[in-house]
């Protein structure tokens, strides 16, 4: 996690621009993740951990019902859920994490099945399926946290510096 960490760090303090995590079955992986890197203070706003419905649907500023019926776990939500870490941050970049981490189905999703947002107020928004990362609740969400860190990174390879420097 740590290499993905690191490169996302440094492309970011270059491009000078910052990141926030708005995260549910991560609980704060991803934001501690890139928190350990030297410098990454440089970058990283801050996040949220929206593990519950409830919450999700206070910073999403939408109904618990609106969420449910587009899925908990789905890119929609994903997405929404990576403006709203922009929003509440403003941030250049958010990232939305939602899934299923097991042991148990959730909405009729298998563990392992992750959604990625990825979001910028500078007309970039995607949202990204993985499935099959793992079998422990622990491989899943380290493997949720380096997906999304090179997720962001292949964006940013697609996207110009948003400010100028």
């Amino acid at each position: 996690m740590s290499a993905a960490a690191t490169n996302l760090v440094s492309e970011l303090t270059q491009r000078g621009e910052t990141l926030s995590f708005c995260e549910s079955l991560t609980a704060g992986l991803a934001s501690a993740t890139v928190a350990s890197v030297p410098g990454a203070s440089a970058v990283l706003r801050g996040g949220l951990i929206t593990y519950a419905t409830e919450v999700k649907s206070h910073f999403l500023r939408q109904p618990v019902a609106d969420i449910e019926a587009a899925g908990v776990v789905s890119g929609d939500t994903a997405l929404a859920m990576a403006r709203a870490a922009v929003a509440e941050t403003d941030a250049d970049w958010g990232i939305g994490l939602t899934g299923v981490a097991g042991p148990d189905r959730q909405e009729g999703k298998p563990a392992g099945t992750v959604y990625i947002g990825i979001y910028s107020p500078n007309g970039v928004a995607c949202s990204q399926l993985l499935t099959g990362l793992g079998k422990e609740r622990k491989e899943i969400r380290e493997a949720t946290v380096v997906a999304a860190l090179r997720l962001l990174g292949s964006t940013l390879e697609e996207n110009p510096v948003l400010r100028e420097q």
